[in-house]
């Protein structure tokens, strides 16, 4: 990479994310990148940037004024606000100018929204669960129109998500029996006067008037359904992969799991073997990487994403369940001893990784990322 050439982040400068990132760039003898706050750029309406520098985007959250100024929201802890958060977001990306961009502003939209990003997914073959909101479909009103989807698709057992969320916030997992008593899973709190709060604490709701007045809730923020896919367990637990995608190779891996559907660390998830996970997948192990490398692959422009890959029972196959724009921040994880980011952390192997992925841009480079 030429030496002339800058780094800047956008992002929240308080955030360990940035605090790693600009800590791994001087580890590599760089400058310090610059840092651009996400307040200022959503309360100036934009920034303008150097055409020699750099622009890598970072995630917004865990700021209570840009969530504030997002959302519309002035508890960081309440779920809803998340269609309010997409389209402001959307145009903070987009008033973005100048620079090299990282992060392309349309492949953002569509990381963002799960119905769309499910489309984009299915489109290219990648192994999806089925959704009957993929793509444009109508929108989700309520209740009522999830039972019919659940009926009409023959699904007893789905994930319903907020279209625009993040960090498993406002999802629920819903299983219905053939008698049609229903459960939900899910981290959302009912608090009085029925505002939804996000929780560290699993709950579920067994009763349909309360699990039809949270997704009566959730619906103006936009909604999708997916199949849910039973996954395999590792040790007793149900167990699911981050697994990070640089410049189109697969770098890092972590497994994560839990004895609830949702496996977020947060969540009193908890980080598993990923020496067990190779075992027990065996010679399907070798179909799981590339998996999440065709998923990255939709999106081009785009340098790094984080592909949650869900096993089945028995791990012989693997579902794509979401891909992330921001899933980078695996702290003390090392990549993948077989691939081109060996012993090294996300964020170096992102700053390594950049010159090749910018290259590609430029010239359609057939160029992979592989550094000695």
């Amino acid at each position: 990479m030429s030496e002339s050439r800058r780094w800047v982040v956008v992002g929240n400068s308080e955030n360990r994310r940035v605090g790693l990132f600009i800590d791994t760039a001087r580890a590599a003898g760089m400058a310090a990148p610059r840092v651009v706050e996400w307040r200022d750029v959503l309360r100036d309406g934009g920034h303008d940037f150097a055409d020699d520098e750099i622009v890598r985007l970072d995630s917004p959250g865990e700021n209570p004024e840009v969530d504030e100024l997002l959302r519309g929201v002035k508890d960081p802890t309440r779920v809803e606000g998340s269609a309010r958060w997409y389209a402001r977001f959307r145009d903070a990306v987009g008033s973005l100018r100048g620079g090299i961009r990282l992060d392309d502003p349309a492949e953002l939209a569509l990381l963002f929204d799960k119905r769309l990003c499910h489309a984009r997914l299915d489109a290219a073959a990648v192994p999806v669960p089925r959704s009957p909101t993929s793509g444009a479909a109508a929108p989700v009103q309520g209740w009522s129109d999830v039972r019919d989807h659940m009926r009409d698709a023959g699904l007893r057992r789905v994930f319903v998500k907020l279209a625009h969320g993040s960090s498993a916030s406002g999802v629920l997992a819903i299983e219905s029996t053939s008698t049609g008593r229903l459960r939900a899973t899910t981290s959302v709190e009912v608090a009085p006067g029925g505002r939804l709060h996000n929780s560290l604490k699993i709950r579920c709701y067994t009763s349909e008037s309360e699990i039809a007045a949270i997704v009566d809730r959730l619906a103006p923020d936009g909604l999708h359904i997916e199949q849910w896919v039973p996954k395999a367990a590792l040790a007793g637990r149900t167990a699911d992969l981050r697994v990070l995608v640089v410049a189109g190779r697969a770098t890092h891996a972590v497994v994560r799991t839990s004895r609830a559907p949702m496996t977020n660390l947060h969540l009193g998830g908890t980080r598993g073997d990923l020496a067990a996970v190779r075992g027990a997948a065996g010679k399907h192990w070798h179909e799981a990487l590339p998996i999440c490398e065709q998923a990255a692959a939709c999106f081009p422009r785009t340098l790094c994403v984080g592909v949650d890959l869900l096993p089945s029972i028995g791990w012989r196959r693997f579902t794509v369940g979401e891909v992330n724009a921001f899933g980078d921040l695996l702290p003390r994880l090392t990549g993948l001893p077989e691939g081109p980011a060996a012993g090294m952390d996300t964020y170096t192997a992102q700053l390594l990784a950049a010159p090749y992925f910018l290259a590609r841009q430029r010239d359609s480079s057939k160029e992979r990322y592989a550094p000695a």
